[in-house]
């Protein structure tokens, strides 16, 4: 089976989970990327979280 795990996008200012994807276990480092965040209504840096 593929080496697979969910993780969890994290708004860096509110700490909101707003997004879910699921990625390889092999990749190394933290996802980060820029979202829209519900909660603060604009556009934010959100950071892989468990």
């Amino acid at each position: 089976m593929a080496d697979r795990i969910i993780i969890a996008m994290a708004c860096s200012v509110c700490k909101n989970r707003n997004y879910y994807f699921d990625r390889s276990k092999k990749q190394e480092g933290k996802l980060s990327l820029k979202k829209f965040c519900k909660n603060c209504r604009k556009r934010t840096d959100h950071k892989e979280t468990k």
